[in-house]
């Protein structure tokens, strides 16, 4: 018979789907939330901000991409950075997305923070 981490366990009848990692039901996967806490690597360590509008009704939305934050530091970024620019905002991805069109405000935050930050896009 082959062990457990040869041949492991996908569905179960009492469960549901199942993750081939860790060997826990899929909404209780351990493996997902490790990986959504680790640092995120970027390869040129440089923050880009950028706009964009698609899907969103015409509605512009800066998006701060390349982050070297856990999800933790991106939440408390991101608490920061909405109330300094008066606005909303939420994090997707590993990115922080603000509403509105406002880069010049956030650049000079980011770069007192000692990140390397350019404006990418329109």
């Amino acid at each position: 018979m082959a062990s457990d981490n040869q041949n492991p366990t996908v569905f179960s009848t009492e469960f549901g789907r199942m993750c081939s990692k860790c060997g826990k039901p899929s909404n209780n996967c351990v493996c997902k939330k490790v990986e959504n806490i680790s640092p995120r690597k970027n390869a040129d360590n440089i923050v880009r901000l950028f706009i964009d509008r698609k899907g969103r009704g015409g509605k512009s939305v800066t998006i701060i991409d390349g982050l070297p934050y856990s999800s933790e530091q991106l939440k408390d970024l991101a608490k920061s950075i909405k109330r300094q620019c008066g606005t909303g905002g939420a994090i997707k991805e590993g990115k922080i997305e603000i509403q509105g069109d406002v880069r010049d405000l956030i650049l000079p935050m980011l770069q007192k923070l000692g990140l390397v930050v350019k404006k990418a896009g329109g």
